[in-house]
């Protein structure tokens, strides 16, 4: 399905955003890891507000929010995959692009004692290693064996008691690696996990640990030395109501919007302000674009100009704590025509595409030159103008669709396989769409 975006120069927009993906599907392992699961099928009893953990006041950790059950449907694919290899009896599970549910199904079934399944996925998803992962689970007793490429999908799993005991990986691999380790770690009799090196995409990492104590395992940092460890302790996870939150990646593309339209009115929900999502730092990462955000009650976001502020002459930031926001953020600056340094970036080789390289091509279509370095994505601010209607190859990747969809504020564009954002985004076409109808008179 190829998608012709059209925004207009200014709108009046109410948006309600998904829910984050990667709360939902953490939680979704945990309660399939509970002694007693009565269904996977977790967004059949996730809960309100009212009946959830905590209060907008709990300052701790983030309370986790969803207003009304429609803000789920359609699920983002992600989540539907989980879903149903979650509630699969078959012995071979295919997860097609979906990275996040190959890493944390890994460790789920080389725990199952007695299950034995094949994961696959996508072409593009056997080329996503996963090495450092089965390693691991191997040093944990795990019965793991790959059946084309070393270090990558497929393998086979046959399910036995692990023993978590003293765990070692690179801090600057996937941190889904470290979280699916982590999410088993109680059930295989507790864990210390040392991280080597820069730990990278750190919030998503707490965000793991944040649930894991929602549902009763303590999970704590700690410092030994120059090195990370993590302190998981043996037990078992206690069913409890959760509700969550909205998704910030996908807000980032809202923020996005009013930085390039700022005389657009974008509103917001339900988004949490002590939110276990990294991906809220798009809120000081827009600050000096002139974008501000103000929280209203019912975990509402009003988008506001800051006509103050002066856009920057050079763009600089470290992404390595949010590499999905590199896209969003990448395309904006562009736009803008504010030169940038974004570092950090090197994980962005090994998502849904090479996000990196992706970048590169696209913008380039539209007369906009990045340098990609070996951890740095720079570009110097010159613009030339393309002719005519531009087609963008998203190169199967949500984000990179998304993010690009912004450049329809600019110029005339195409979207190639716009399908490809129902992995995290099921409605986005249809919000763009919604804003045409929502145009300012």
């Amino acid at each position: 399905m190829d998608c012709r975006v059209e925004i207009p120069r200014d709108f009046d927009c109410q948006v309600v955003l998904p829910v984050s993906k990667s709360i939902a599907a953490r939680a979704l392992i945990i309660n399939a890891l509970m002694p007693v699961v009565c269904n996977h099928d977790l967004f059949n009893s996730f809960k309100t507000k009212e009946e959830g953990v905590g209060s907008e006041n709990d300052s701790s950790e983030c309370t986790s929010f969803l207003v009304e059950q429609q803000s789920i449907t359609p699920q983002c694919d992600d989540i539907d995959i989980l879903t149903k290899a979650l509630n699969s009896d078959r012995n071979l599970i295919n997860v097609g692009d979906s990275g996040a549910a190959m890493r944390f199904l890994t460790a789920f079934y080389a725990c199952r004692e007695g299950r034995a399944v094949t994961l696959d996925g996508s072409e593009r998803l056997r080329q996503r290693p996963v090495g450092p992962l089965v390693d691991a689970l191997r040093l944990m007793g795990a019965s793991i064996d790959y059946l084309g490429n070393e270090g990558y999908p497929p393998f086979k799993i046959s399910g036995k008691r692990l023993n978590g005991g003293s765990v070692s990986i690179k801090g600057d691999v996937s941190s889904q690696f470290v979280s699916a380790l982590l999410m088993i770690a109680p059930v295989a009799g507790g864990m210390t996990m040392t991280l080597e090196g820069e730990v990278m995409s750190r919030p998503y990492i707490d965000m793991t640990m944040a649930v894991m104590r929602h549902y009763g395992v303590d999970a704590r940092w700690k410092k030994s030395g120059n090195k990370s460890q993590i302190i998981v302790p043996p037990g078992h996870y206690i069913m409890k109501p959760l509700a969550i939150e909205g998704d910030w990646s996908a807000a980032s593309y809202w923020f996005a919007l009013k930085a390039l339209l700022p005389q657009s009115r974008i509103v917001l929900s339900p988004l949490c302000n002590n939110s276990l999502q990294g991906d809220k730092a798009i809120v000081e990462m827009m600050a000096p674009l002139g974008v501000n955000a103000r929280f209203d009650g019912n975990n509402t976001v009003v988008l506001f100009s800051d006509n103050s502020s002066l856009v920057p002459t050079h763009y600089e930031r470290d992404m390595a704590a949010t590499p999905d926001l590199v896209p969003t953020l990448a395309v904006t600056l562009c736009l803008m025509r504010v030169p940038f340094s974004l570092t950090g970036v090197r994980n962005l080789r090994i998502k849904e595409s090479d996000r990196l390289e992706a970048l590169r091509e696209e913008l380039s279509k539209l007369g906009y030159s990045l340098e990609v370095g070996d951890n740095i994505l720079s570009y110097n601010g010159n613009h030339v103008e393309p002719q005519g209607e531009i087609i963008i190859d998203p190169h199967g990747d949500h984000r990179i669709a998304m993010a690009m969809s912004l450049a329809a504020t600019r110029h005339k564009i195409i979207i190639k396989d716009a399908k490809v954002v129902t992995k995290s985004y099921p409605g986005w076409w249809e919000a763009l769409r919604a804003v045409n109808r929502d145009r300012k008179s």
